[in-house]
């Protein structure tokens, strides 16, 4: 399997087309002083969008991320990218780690530095990683798959014969969260990683049962509130993604409501995004998705995910486990429900970050990272 390098590279008739886009944006009407109530605060995203016309430097984004080393290589007649970077210490851990939706790979720009050269970052230099950031299939600069199927667990062995066979590592470690904590889980269940860190405990089946504890009853039934809640654009992602994607990839200002919005709610911000993150962070990664052509792609995860994932699985996953949730509260089930998916796990609670942890808290998940996997080496 050939590897080919790989450079961001976006065409200067693209930046005038975004440009113009964003000029000739029909901005619906709203409640005054409606905030975040009704969705995407329209004063917000007005501001985002002057940013993104008059300020945001695509070009030191991209140069930026041209920084890491990039390549292309075709797995399973699917072109994947990812970033490699080499380890600075004595014997460094090949690690795969994945990202999940609304996110990329730019998610991991502070992340991969603390893993790759921890001396230099408050670390040891024995705890450093081979760090390999794929970019999943229908995101950002992988190939788009035009056929049915490609979900989570389809994933995962992609993921495998790119450690093993394409990049020739006789063993590997995998990390992720939301999407990419599925295919981590995958990845352990199927025994092709030696031990994971997931962010996110596997869905377990017959959830009806008498045996659960009052703490499962009580997060399941929190859980259930915030699918009510907030739930609406996955029910709509895993149903009708195609409806959904046509203004979404034809509107860079509907793009970036429909992402902002994650990014506010699922980050531990108290509601005031910026305060976690920069303009500049969050148009890099609604960059991508614009430049790329990949929401509709993206969202297709969640009806793959519905209609081909396996289901609900009741053998345990045997590999060693670290479950690390965040304070995300639909992710944070108690350790006797993570219990019922591991054999050998750990677990563990973030005081603090959310959905977004390697951009939001990427010193705490490094560490973290760091200590688990200590164990293997």
């Amino acid at each position: 399997m050939s590897i080919r390098p790989f450079r961001i590279d976006i065409a200067d008739s693209a930046l005038t087309d975004l440009d113009q886009r964003l000029a000739r944006t029909r901005w619906p009407d709203a409640i005054d002083g409606s905030g975040w109530r009704y969705g995407t605060d329209p004063e917000f995203l007005k501001e985002l969008v002057s940013y993104w016309r008059e300020r945001f430097d695509w070009r030191a984004a991209e140069a930026r991320l041209n920084a890491f080393p990039q390549f292309l290589t075709e797995v399973d007649g699917i072109d994947i990218h990812f970033l490699h970077v080499k380890g600075k210490g004595p014997d460094p851990l090949p690690l795969v780690i994945t990202h999940g939706w609304p996110s990329s790979i730019a998610e991991f720009a502070k992340l991969i530095p603390l893993l790759t050269d921890p001396a230099n970052h408050g670390g040891r230099a024995e705890d450093a990683f081979d760090v390999v950031a794929p970019s999943l299939p229908g995101f950002g600069f992988s190939a788009h798959p035009l056929r049915s199927g490609m979900s989570s667990t389809a994933i995962a062995p992609l993921w495998a014969k790119l450690m093993l066979d394409v990049l020739g590592y006789r063993r590997f470690f995998a990390q992720g969260g939301d999407f990419g904590g599925h295919v981590t889980n995958a990845l352990g269940r199927n025994g092709h990683a030696t031990a994971i860190h997931a962010m996110v405990a596997p869905k377990v089946a017959n959830t009806d049962t008498p045996s659960l504890s009052p703490a499962e009853k009580s997060w399941l039934a929190t859980v259930a509130t915030w699918q009510q809640e907030e739930g609406a654009y996955a029910h709509q992602q895993r149903t009708r993604p195609q409806t959904l994607a046509y203004g979404l990839n034809d509107s860079p200002a509907g793009l970036a409501a429909w992402i902002v919005e994650k990014w506010r709610s699922w980050s531990d911000c108290g509601g005031d995004v910026l305060s976690h993150f920069t303009m500049d962070e969050l148009l890099t990664n609604i960059s991508i998705y614009w430049f790329t052509e990949t929401i509709a792609s993206s969202v297709r995860l969640y009806y793959e995910n519905a209609h081909h994932c396996e289901p609900a699985a009741t053998a345990k996953i045997e590999v060693p486990a670290r479950v690390f949730l965040t304070r995300e509260e639909v992710d944070l089930c108690p350790p006797e429900y993570a219990a019922r998916s591991y054999t050998d796990f750990s677990y563990g609670t973030a005081p603090r970050g959310g959905h977004f942890l390697a951009a939001e808290e990427s010193e705490l998940l490094a560490e973290d990272i760091r200590t688990w996997f200590r164990r293997f080496r």
